[in-house]
């Protein structure tokens, strides 16, 4: 089983990029299970049709001890395997400990053995990485980390931030870096911004993924474009950069 743990600014394009990377996964023949570990739980709409899955920490709280596998985990498209970690609400109460909880309530009813996954995405918020944002780095939970990033500034921000917090971790033994995803916003000279980041953090640029006026029109569908325009370039992109993550080029 591979684990991976893919983070980003908000509003970077993370989530639909992992969502587009767990679909084409799933045409590829991979069985897929994607979980969400943002307060907004919305990682996995795209896969699911536009449909908000309850999630992990909502169900704890409806329904304490008795929550079961049923209750969090839902079949998306290509029979990817869909879980919303959830938070508390705004304001109130930390996100980064609704992650905990909701980790350690997949580990308690043995989501892994259960579903048995060739491949884990994690979509993780990577503005802040910390307590519960960092437990899939710290606890073992991924092997290896991508950042989703653009040229943008505050995304670049970001993702130094998070490869800070893989190297504090690194002598541990947990998740290491794998490399850096373009999700390009086309702005001047960004190919080499990002290259150049990606240098400086000791990694690479595993794949540049063009900004496509065809994502939107795939989200406006409720649907992820590697399944609602199967044959386009752009679905082409996310599975190319699906077949690069399970071959192992990622690795450093």
């Amino acid at each position: 089983m591979k684990k991976i743990a893919i983070y980003g600014k908000g509003g970077i394009g993370k989530s639909t990029t992992t969502a587009n990377v767990a679909a084409a996964l799933s045409s590829q023949g991979f069985k897929v299970m994607q979980v969400g570990c943002d307060p907004k739980a919305d990682s996995t709409q795209l896969l699911m049709h536009g449909k908000k899955i309850p999630s992990v920490l909502d169900q704890i709280k409806e329904k304490g001890e008795d929550v079961e596998l049923a209750d969090i985990a839902y079949t998306g498209f290509g029979g990817v395997v869909c879980v919303e970690s959830g938070g508390p609400t705004p304001g109130i109460g930390c996100a980064g400990r609704g992650i905990i909880a909701a980790f350690n309530k997949l580990e308690e009813l043995h989501a892994y053995e259960e579903f048995r996954p060739d491949v884990v995405l994690y979509d993780v918020l990577g503005d802040v990485v910390c307590g519960g944002f960092a437990m899939p780095i710290r606890d073992g939970y991924a092997e290896e980390v991508i950042i989703v990033t653009s040229g943008e500034r505050m995304a670049l921000f970001a993702a130094g931030n998070i490869v800070l917090a893989i190297d504090n971790f690194k002598k541990r033994g947990y998740a290491r870096l794998a490399g850096i995803v373009q999700n390009s916003r086309k702005i001047d000279n960004e190919d080499e911004i990002v290259r150049t980041f990606a240098e400086q953090a000791g990694s690479r640029i595993l794949q540049v993924i063009p900004r496509a006026q065809i994502v939107q029109e795939a989200e406006a569908l409720d649907r992820t474009v590697v399944e609602a325009f199967p044959d386009s370039p752009q679905s082409a992109c996310y599975k190319e950069l699906a077949k690069k993550i399970m071959e192992g080029s990622a690795n450093v």
